[in-house]
């Protein structure tokens, strides 16, 4: 038994490492606080706060409790080592391997400490050059990061979407939930490159097209990203709507400008302008967040305008002709089965990116 017990003590030393670079504790305080408003009926008299913390509740729990049912899973096995006989051997052995590949799989969570990792992403997809196949390009991105969430069991909200004239999209706005979204999300940030050949031009030529990923965490709550309301211009303006009947005739779409950093945020779906303030506002924070890590700067006062993700140099290149291959630029990873990435097998690329910005 002893080199079963000695597994299980390395085991433990492990869990309690992770405990403490996660903060574990701390963040188990902060979902009984929020648990405590939750359980309150007043707060419900404001539907969106009580919302919210709803949202938060469950995303510390998804980082809380695999943590917590592992250890208490480990020290369970210790206390039945200690008077169990030779016979069981063989079945501790084998629970002792599903708790290791357990915490193996949990590991990964180490490299997602920093300051906004835990939060919900926003991830905003724009067609770049290229027309048509642009436009083409972006809507398979966004169905590449559909179904990587669909895979990471992650919830998706679609906040904007603007179809091309022929086909793809121009833009789309979502916001992805689950365990640590913007942390293996941020790894996606910045423009992506396309070569195939195209099927929207007569001779089927070769075809370069660009599109930009932008990936912000979203902060539910103002003190995390202080915005002074003087640096803010706020514009409201009609939605354009789908033609027809359907036509938006109020003036419910809001642009938001930050004026020390020229960020401008616009929402125009069909949803109220009380709503869509709220929703540019957020996104807003998100982006300022986002600039805050890229710059390494102390505070938004420290900005330095222009300088996020922009059509400058590629993060990743996807090339379907004359080869096929996706190679990130950053960290040299690459895949040369193009058709699964596209599919949503991006995990390799974010856990390559999350190693080399930790080490």
């Amino acid at each position: 038994m002893q080199p079963l017990k000695k597994r299980v003590d390395e085991l433990l030393e492990q869990i309690h490492s992770a405990y403490t670079t996660l903060d574990i504790e701390a963040r188990s305080k902060e979902l009984s606080a929020i648990d405590m408003q939750l359980a309150d009926s007043n707060v419900w008299a404001n539907p969106e706060r009580a919302q919210g913390l709803a949202r938060e509740s469950a995303a510390l729990k998804s980082q809380i409790e695999p943590w917590q049912v592992l250890r208490a899973q480990a020290s369970d096995l210790l206390e039945l080592l200690d008077i169990a006989d030779d016979s069981m051997l063989e079945e501790f052995d084998t629970q002792l391997t599903a708790l290791e590949e357990e915490y193996e799989a949990r590991h990964k969570e180490l490299l997602l400490s920093g300051e906004f990792d835990a939060h919900a992403a926003i991830v905003k997809l724009s067609s770049g050059a290229g027309g048509t196949d642009a436009q083409d390009w972006t809507e398979i991105l966004e169905r590449m990061y559909l179904r990587w969430a669909e895979r990471a069991g992650m919830q998706v909200e679609l906040v904007e979407r603007s179809s091309g004239e022929e086909a793809g999209i121009k833009n789309a706005t979502y916001i992805v939930r689950g365990p640590y979204a913007y942390g293996k999300l941020r790894s996606e940030h910045g423009v992506h490159r396309l070569v195939r050949l195209s099927p929207f031009n007569s001779d089927n030529l070769r075809q370069t097209s660009f599109a930009l990923v932008e990936i912000m965490p979203e902060i539910d709550a103002p003190d995390e990203v202080k915005i002074d309301e003087k640096d803010l211009k706020i514009d409201v303006y009609r939605s354009g709507g789908h033609g027809g009947q359907s036509v938006n005739t109020t003036d419910s779409a809001v642009r938001i400008t930050h004026l020390p950093t020229g960020t401008v945020v616009a929402i125009q779906n069909e949803r109220s302008q009380i709503q869509n303030k709220e929703t540019a506002l957020k996104i807003l924070r998100g982006k300022l967040a986002q600039m805050q890590l890229e710059q390494h700067a102390e505070n938004l006062a420290d900005l330095r305008a222009g300088e996020s993700a922009s059509w400058g140099a590629q993060i990743r290149n996807y090339v379907l002709h004359p080869y096929t291959l996706v190679k990130d630029t950053r960290t040299k990873f690459e895949n040369k089965d193009a058709k699964s990435v596209l599919d949503g097998d991006i995990d390799g690329f974010i856990n390559a990116f999350l190693v080399q910005i930790v080490s």
